[in-house]
C-alpha cells in the first residue's frame, strides 16, 4: 500500500532522499564520463555502461524526488554532477583545471548548498 507523504508525494525514509541523490550524482558522473569513451556510441561495450549509468541515475533521482522537491533535486543533481565530471575528466582524460573554472566550481557549490539548506531539505 502506498502511504501519501506531504504535498501528495508518497511517503519515503529520510535517507532515501539523500542516499539517492548521491547515488543519481555517481551514475550522473559515469555517465558523462561514459559519454567520452564510446567514441560516438561506436563502442558496445562503452555504450551499454553508459546507458546503464544513465538509467541508474534516472531512477535513483527518480526516488530521491519522492522527498526532496523537483527543483532542489535536479539542480543538486546536475550541479554537483557536473563539477564531479569535470573534476574526474580532469583526471581520467588530462583535461585542464583553471582558475576561471575553479571560480565556477565554487559558485555551483555555494549554489547547491545555498539551495538545500533554503528548501530546508
Amino acid at each position: 500500500m502506498l502511504h501519501v507523504g506531504v504535498e501528495g508525494r508518497p511517503a519515503a525514509a529520510p535517507a532515501v532522499s539523500g542516499d539517492g541523490l548521491a547515488f543519481a550524482v555517481v551514475f550522473e558522473i559515469a555517465f558523462a564520463l561514459g559519454a567520452g569513451a564510446t567514441k560516438g556510441f561506436t563502442g558496445l561495450w562503452p555504450s551499454v555502461l553508459t546507458l546503464l549509468a544513465a538509467a541508474g541515475g534516472t531512477f535513483t533521482l527518480g526516488r530521491a524526488l519522492t522527498t526532496l522537491d523537483v527543483g532542489v533535486g535536479y539542480t543538486l543533481w546536475t550541479g554537483l554532477g557536473s563539477v564531479g565530471t569535470v573534476v574526474l575528466g580532469a583526471v581520467t582524460y588530462r583535461e585542464e583545471i583553471t582558475v576561471p573554472k575553479l571560480f565556477s566550481f565554487a559558485a555551483i557549490t555555494a549554489g547547491a548548498v545555498t539551495l538545500k539548506l533554503a528548501a530546508g531539505a
